[in-house]
């Protein structure tokens, strides 16, 4: 008497097979792709997404394709035949068969689980990576990207500060990235990008793992180069000694700008707007005696009412250094600066002015833009200084593709980022930043004032390194009347 056949396996389905085509798929390209990865001599951010990700990713939808496919076929002969189907499969060793099912599995389960550590691993550490942070979108994180990149903290991993260290803030990272990259595939982002960024880690946990505000003594040499808009961008230089100050309660010491850092005080400040520049509260309690002063901004219309609903801020070091990595210059600083790096020429009539013109213009696109510069620059000398353009042709084509870089340095106009959609507050020369607070207007309830006056946090040298009085090149009367971003807006005068 024959034997019964043997049923066919539970994976010969058509669902099944198509998920061990999808798994094969993805095996064979994530093996390609790590070789790849790991042979190449340049980093390269798309493919380590799709080694790290995307592959890994099509390996394990094409086995959760197998599994589905079997337990579908594993119902379906149940209802067909019932009682033929045992209720698990039946192991015996003593089959060759059956042994080598059984070592070719536990092989396949090892070098999945051993490849699944190693991808877990690397997508870890590719995640927290600079490339994928700034080039995975590749639009949006353009500017802060290429602003990142010519910062002071260019070598510092954007994990460093956007989440610092501890397991916690890396999970808090991830499930607010998982909204950030559906927002991006869903065009659902804001153009520009907003700031302060309102989850962002205390700086207490990030900022001050690397700077220390306690230990920060003394004053510290600045100088500032400025130039004219005149016809030989005349140089200025002025020399600040700034207070920066610092200190503890035991070691003394406790003044200067780093007085307000939470060391001896601690300073509470509400703000009108999301930008935190409007300022009409601002709280300071002495922690060793524990006295409380409020100061009120004169000019504000707020009841006491509409103050107290008005969300309140712990000030710490990103209230002043709020743009510490993603700088955009404006068009007035950025002229200077390549003016002293000689990247523009100084011999070309109003070059300061004329280069200042054509980067503050808004334009478009930043492909308009870069056609726009040369073209302006060029049509200025050809019409104002037919002689020069003669004869310094060169120097001006030069000039111009300075320009064109520096303007894809500062501004993106697809992205609707620059100099005024996020105002610096370190310093008070082309945006309010000090002077939020530092206007003379804040005033307590016993005729306290939060001073306006220079000497609070500088002091103006002179040749020779003794103190001057800050004099401007053209004479402004009294000067506490009026701030210095009424005039300097960051574009042409």
């Amino acid at each position: 008497m024959s034997e019964a056949p043997k049923p066919l396996p539970l994976s010969r389905n058509l669902l099944s097979e198509i998920g061990v085509g999808i798994a094969a798929l993805g095996l064979v390209n994530l093996v390609f792709l790590i070789y790849l990865d790991t042979t190449g001599t340049h980093s390269n951010p798309y493919l380590g997404i799709l080694t790290w990700i995307v592959a890994p990713a099509i390996l394990i939808f094409g086995m959760a394709v197998w599994f589905l496919g079997m337990w579908r076929e594993r119902r379906r002969r149940r209802r067909s035949a019932p009682g033929e189907v045992p209720e698990y499969p039946r192991v015996d060793l003593n089959e060759r068969r059956t042994r080598l099912i059984l070592i070719w599995t536990a092989l396949g389960l090892m070098i999945f689980v051993g490849m699944s550590v190693v991808g877990s691993y690397q997508v870890y550490h590719y995640t927290e990576s600079d490339a994928f942070c700034g080039t995975m979108c590749h639009e949006v994180m353009h500017p802060e990207y290429t602003a990142y990149q010519a910062s002071p903290h260019a070598k510092v991993g954007c994990a460093g500060c956007h989440v610092g260290p501890g397991a916690g803030w890396f999970v808090k990272s991830k499930l607010s990235g998982a909204y950030q990259v559906y927002s991006v595939l869903a065009k659902k982002y804001p153009r520009p990008i907003p700031s302060p960024v309102e989850n962002l880690r205390p700086a207490q946990q990030t900022c001050e793992q690397c700077h220390w505000p306690e230990k920060f003594f003394g004053a510290q040499l600045k100088t500032f180069d400025h130039y004219a808009f005149d016809e030989t961008s005349t140089p200025r230089q002025v020399r600040l000694l700034i207070k920066t100050g610092g200190g503890t309660p035991e070691s003394g010491q406790m003044a200067g700008i780093h007085w307000h850092m939470n060391i001896a005080n601690e300073i509470t400040y509400a703000a009108t707007d999301d930008k935190r520049q409007v300022i009409p509260w601002v709280r300071l309690r002495d922690r060793k005696t524990g006295k409380v002063t409020e100061f009120r901004a004169q000019d504000s219309t707020l009841t006491p009412a509409q103050l107290a609903a008005v969300p309140k801020r712990t000030m710490d070091c990103v209230d002043c250094h709020n743009r510490p990595t993603h700088i955009y210059q404006s068009p007035d600083n950025a002229v200077d600066i390549a003016l002293r790096a000689n990247r523009l020429d100084r011999t070309l009539p109003f070059i300061k002015q004329q280069g200042v013109a054509v980067l503050e213009k808004d334009y478009d696109s930043t492909k308009s833009a870069v056609s726009a510069i040369r073209a302006g620059l060029e049509t200025y000398y050809r019409e104002n200084h037919p002689e020069v353009f003669a004869a310094k042709r060169p120097q001006i084509v030069a000039s111009a593709t300075a320009l064109q870089q520096i303007f894809q340095s500062i501004r993106f106009p697809e992205m609707k980022v620059d100099w005024r959609t996020h105002p610096d507050n370190i310093g008070h020369m082309r945006t309010q930043g000090c002077f939020r607070c530092h206007d003379d207007q804040h005033v307590s309830s016993d005729g306290k004032v939060i001073s306006k006056a220079c000497d609070v946090c500088h002091t103006v040298l002179a040749e020779g390194g003794a103190t001057a009085a800050f004099e401007h090149p053209i004479d402004l009367g009294d000067m506490r009347s009026v701030n210095c971003s009424d005039c300097h807006t960051g574009g042409g005068m």
